[in-house]
């Protein structure tokens, strides 16, 4: 008996790997927070599997769950949103299995920021002007954030910020970065993302508070900020430069020589 913990996506059925679905498709037992992973996720589930919304279940409650179905020898698929590396809250119930004695595997998913410049339609890294991305979010009512890892800090560095499970504290979020990005520094709300009603909102940190308020978004929402947002006057990488020879175009910026067969 393992449990996989499974990357569902950020809500498109379609954004799942082939293997996590494989697994959903194999399962006993289906565990699935269903005010992130639409159900159309997991309908693949078997017939008679055990499939259970985990969105108004406590630790100890999930924990259980899944202590019956390793005595009954049935495999779980505990499914979340997202990359379950990234804001999934798969730590503890790590710690629990491993003093339980149940073994577990991690398969990836797509995460929400990928699937967000997916439906944005453009790279975030640009040559020579943003080449670091920073996934983060702020504290409110959540886990206090560490030292070190607050706006101030973050922005200081110029890069692009993907701030998760902060929309509620977008007052805070335009208050910090506005002396550190600028007023007019493109902001994105990615709402939804993968979803039906996915919309992505393109504005400033000037007028970030009022379109989210205007649209009435209170959560399912992440938040970019970075002057690469613009995408404009893209400088093309090296990567593809004529003039620039790499390890698989040694010859590029100069005539290749023919080849010599020896001869014997």
């Amino acid at each position: 008996m393992t449990v996989y913990f499974i990357g569902a996506g950020p809500g498109d059925p379609e954004l799942i790997t082939v293997k996590g679905r494989r697994l959903i498709e194999s399962c006993g037992v289906c565990l699935y927070a269903g005010s992130l992973v639409p159900e159309a996720v997991i309908a693949c589930a078997p017939a008679d599997a055990m499939v259970t919304d985990t969105a108004s279940l406590h630790l100890d409650e999930i924990i259980s769950i899944i202590s019956a179905a390793h005595e009954s020898g049935r495999h779980v698929a505990r499914v979340h949103s997202g990359d379950p590396s990234i804001y999934g809250a798969i730590g503890e119930q790590i710690n629990r299995l491993d003093a339980l004695g149940i073994p577990y595997e991690i398969v990836p998913g797509v995460p929400a920021f990928a699937a967000a410049a997916a439906a944005m339609g453009q790279e975030l890294t640009m040559p020579e002007f943003a080449q670091t991305i920073i996934l983060t979010r702020t504290s409110m009512k959540s886990t206090a954030m560490p030292v070190g890892e607050d706006l101030d800090s973050l922005g200081a560095t110029g890069a692009l910020l993907a701030i998760h499970l902060s929309v509620r504290n977008s007052r805070e979020i335009q208050r910090r970065l506005i002396p550190l990005y600028g007023a007019d520094c493109p902001a994105v709300i990615a709402y939804r993302i993968g979803w039906p009603e996915q919309e992505i909102i393109r504005t400033d940190l000037l007028s970030l508070v009022d379109e989210i308020r205007g649209k009435k978004i209170t959560r399912s929402a992440l938040i970019f900020v970075g002057r690469s947002l613009r995408g404009q006057d893209v400088k093309e990488s090296a990567l593809y430069d004529p003039a620039r020879p790499h390890l698989l175009r040694p010859f590029a910026g100069r005539e290749k020589k023919p080849t010599r067969r020896a001869r014997r």
